[in-house]
């Protein structure tokens, strides 16, 4: 590996982390705010709407767009150099290994459909106004609901096993047991965070 591909490599783990993986945090926190409520959400979007549009936009060019476009594009290349061998050493490190990479398949497809149809077309060209109304009609549709409940926990298990893998390759965790900890942790984070993000979802189309 030369030292070019290296720092790239970092650079993908950081941006995986941050700001990648606070933005999905506060994706999570906010679709959550449906569960105290329509009214709740639907001022949890105002108030984001409320952020001046040059503000807003430069935020998600740099903060949001250009690190998934990179962490994604990246990402992809590094899947494709990777040597899967889990149908014949089937344990557990490599099956997450294995389920790291097919998440990310999915979550980059899925992103591209999300982001291209509430932020671009709906958002963006004006056809309607982001709020639980919409939300409601458009997950009301049970495909859409099941692609966007594989969707959001295919983006959650990425982002907490990436944690995990980020302690490894910084150094975090040297020793068997402290990466057994994370490891163990990196999970429970996991199943919490699409215990919410799944009953948030059910609670538009309640």
């Amino acid at each position: 590996m030369s030292n070019t591909d290296f720092y790239i490599r970092r650079l993908h783990s950081i941006c995986g982390v941050a700001p990648i993986g606070v933005f999905l945090l506060e994706h999570i926190f906010s679709i959550s705010t449906v569960l105290a409520g329509p009214h709740v959400f639907d001022e949890t979007v105002a108030h984001l709407a409320s952020i001046p549009h040059p503000v807003l936009l430069t935020m998600e060019i740099l903060f949001i767009a250009i690190p998934l476009l990179f962490h994604g594009i990246y990402g992809a290349y590094i899947a494709l150099q990777a040597q899967n061998n889990v149908a014949k050493y089937g344990y557990g490190r490599n099956w997450q290994f294995y389920l790291q990479r097919m998440s990310a398949w999915y979550t980059f497809a899925f992103i591209i459909w999300h982001v291209g149809y509430l932020r671009v077309y709906i958002k963006g060209m004006g056809h309607g106004e982001i709020g639980y109304a919409l939300m409601h009609n458009y997950l009301s549709n049970p495909v859409v609901f099941v692609l966007y409940a594989i969707g959001l926990v295919a983006a959650i298990y990425h982002f907490t096993n990436g944690l995990f893998t980020f302690c490894i390759t910084w150094g975090i965790t040297v020793g068997p047991r402290a990466q057994s900890i994370v490891n163990k942790a990196a999970w429970g984070l996991c199943i919490l965070l699409s215990v919410i993000g799944l009953v948030a979802l059910a609670a538009y189309v309640a």
